[in-house]
């Protein structure tokens, strides 16, 4: 009687929780390790599109705001990175499912949402290492924080929990969906709006007045001024607009995608 206590205390189904969700985290980075394409490429773009937007707007927008456009530019570009990496998330759920990989662990003791937390989790960590690569790009091509060591590292933090939330949507469509080949295209429909509706390329304030009630008050431009006040100015603007985004988006999609793998698997 009282092993069985012991086995259903709150204590060990936390650990056991832990446990699982850290196998099921290291299964998806190990993914990296031994397809390590899947890092290179997926640091390649956003790269690409940080030189691409610097040379090519960043005379022309650099010259109106009278400041350095790849100050202005590098907090949105990961941003926007992180939230194409959330696409992988969809992916890799898919495919875990078009593989029959989610019965195998539907046959094991494991908790079902270890799942979902550890698919979300190797994201954070790959995305971490693409956003340490930009930043080290965009330093050689001029991009220079104010705001102090510890406005830097909050940014980071505020970054990959903006990232993680995401991560929870675009879990819900690769298990709604479920082919992989069209998560690929509707982990991205959503997003692109959000992105590219936004302050990460261009101010706000040069859109017609429609557009711009949008723009300023989504998700993506609030957190790319919290990250550009954190590092340039060294102030907490935004921030806590970011953070209740992000714990509206968790509390939202968390539970759903809790339900909907429960529902599926």
């Amino acid at each position: 009687m009282e092993a069985s206590t012991i086995r259903t205390s709150p204590q060990h189904r936390l650990r056991n929780a832990v446990t699982d969700i850290s196998m099921l985290t290291k299964r998806n980075l190990l993914r990296y390790v031994r397809i390590p394409a899947l890092l290179v490429f997926s640091s390649f773009q956003p790269i690409m599109f940080l030189l691409l937007f610097n040379y090519v707007f960043g005379g022309a927008i650099g010259a109106q705001s009278g400041g350095s456009y790849i100050n202005f530019l590098l907090p949105g570009i990961v941003v926007q990175t992180v939230l194409f990496g959330t696409t992988a998330t969809a992916v890799g759920l898919s495919e875990d499912f078009s593989r029959g990989m989610v019965d195998r662990f539907r046959s094991l003791p494991i908790t079902r949402s270890a799942v979902l937390a550890g698919r979300t989790l190797a994201d954070v960590a790959r995305n971490f290492l693409v956003v340490i690569l930009i930043n080290i790009v965009g330093y050689m091509l001029g991009f220079r924080y104010s705001g102090g060591l510890q406005h830097g590292l909050a940014a980071l933090v505020l970054l990959l929990m903006f990232g993680f939330a995401f991560s929870w949507i675009s879990a819900v469509i690769g298990m709604m969906v479920k082919d992989p080949e069209t998560v690929q295209v509707a982990g991205f429909i959503w997003i692109f709006p959000l992105v590219f509706a936004s302050g990460v390329f261009v101010p706000t304030q040069t859109m017609p007045s429609w557009l711009r009630v949008f723009a300023e008050n989504q998700p993506v431009t609030i957190t790319v001024n919290a990250l550009r006040s954190l590092l340039l100015e060294g102030t907490t603007t935004d921030v806590g607009k970011t953070l209740l985004w992000t714990g509206g988006i968790l509390a939202v999609f968390v539970p759903l995608s809790v339900w909907a793998y429960k529902r599926i698997a």
